[in-house]
């Protein structure tokens, strides 16, 4: 270095291996720099001799780097398979888009779908001391008070997937669940005569979105003047084995049955039942999300349409935004939450 030649900015820069920017949160004391990337930062400054003009602001940031990380905390349901992927493949991306910025992530995961069990698992990331949490939870007087709870204490919550429409969440992210049962039910009533019939199966009636999806499919059923008695609800909690037996049940009784409406995810013991009832090609199918298994059933015709979400958004979006609130106070914006519905057949699978 040249005497009496003052360091820039961008030569701290490249010392660290940081952009100017970070050099300049770092100088000016502002959030979403890391301890390691502080400690490379202040060390660049040193060596470079630029820091004698700024020790206050180091000093400022010495106690900043001392305080704790803001903890986000997870809960999740105990759905397995192409949502449990995706939704860990996308906290899994927001941890490492929030590494630098002193976030740290808790997940839990229940392994019912009793009340009780959530409880004790929010009491559990409670004790670890999250300051926001994002959750997929059932839609019951006792989750209900324990969210409620959280309020009390100003712990924001995010709801993803299926919402909690009563709780004063920060926001909801997720599908918009009465237009995909309504796109469901167009498409079904294109593909079944008038007189036709159908069976809906859905997962579980607890979750605010299954009870949305059906509700916005009934509601389209209606209005394209198909009557109730034209259709059946039955409940299968998002199990292979439970949906396989349920829907040949069914059909054993109701041979005469052409579409299912499959609000769940356990799409193969539907598909596996119909071919079993020997109904393959007579019998409509549609679903939701586009699972590896469902591109297959897709492909081979024993899916007709598969209606489309982003759980990956689902898992990484939540946390971005409680990120956002508790280190920078800002609300999410309505338009982000929900992202567009497709519809998915053999011919435009990717």
């Amino acid at each position: 270095m040249i005497m009496g030649k003052r360091p820039t900015l961008q030569a701290v820069a490249d010392k660290a291996g940081v952009s100017r920017g970070t050099v300049d949160r770092v100088l000016n004391n502002r959030a979403n720099v890391s301890a390691e990337v502080f400690e490379r930062v202040t060390k660049a400054l040193e060596e470079t001799g630029y820091v004698s003009k700024k020790e206050l602001h180091i000093q400022n940031l010495q106690k900043r780097s001392a305080a704790a990380a803001t903890k986000l905390g997870v809960l999740l349901p105990n759905w397995t398979g192409h949502f449990k992927t995706e939704i860990l493949r996308g906290i899994e991306a927001a941890r490492k888009s929030l590494e630098d910025l002193q976030v740290e992530i808790f997940i839990e995961e229940c392994q019912t779908d009793v009340p009780q069990e959530a409880l004790e698992l929010l009491d559990r990331l409670l004790k670890k001391g999250i300051q926001g949490i994002a959750l997929c939870v059932p839609d019951v007087p006792a989750i209900i008070g324990g969210i409620h709870e959280l309020e009390r204490k100003k712990i924001p919550v995010v709801t993803f997937n299926s919402d909690l429409p009563e709780c004063k969440r920060l926001c909801f992210v997720g599908q918009d669940y009465r237009q995909s049962g309504r796109i469901a039910a167009e498409l079904i009533c294109k593909c079944i005569p008038r007189d036709g019939h159908v069976l809906a199966v859905i997962g579980n009636r607890e979750f605010e979105g299954h009870r949305t999806r059906l509700r916005g499919f009934k509601e389209r059923f209606r209005e394209l003047n198909f009557s109730d008695s034209q259709l059946d609800v039955i409940e299968t909690y998002n199990d292979y084995q439970i949906t396989y037996r349920k829907v040949l049940d069914y059909l054993t009784e109701h041979p005469g049955l052409h579409a299912v409406y499959m609000a769940n995810r356990s799409v193969s013991g539907c598909t596996e039942a119909v071919k079993d009832a020997g109904k393959k090609g007579d019998v409509r199918v549609i679903c939701h999300d586009l699972a590896k298994s469902t591109k297959l059933l897709l492909k081979e015709g024993s899916v007709d349409f598969a209606i489309t979400q982003d759980i990956f958004r689902q898992g990484y979006l939540p946390l971005i935004i409680l990120r956002e609130y508790l280190q920078k106070n800002k609300l999410p914006g309505d338009d982000e939450n929900h992202p567009q519905i497709s519809i998915i057949c053999s011919q435009n699978l990717c």
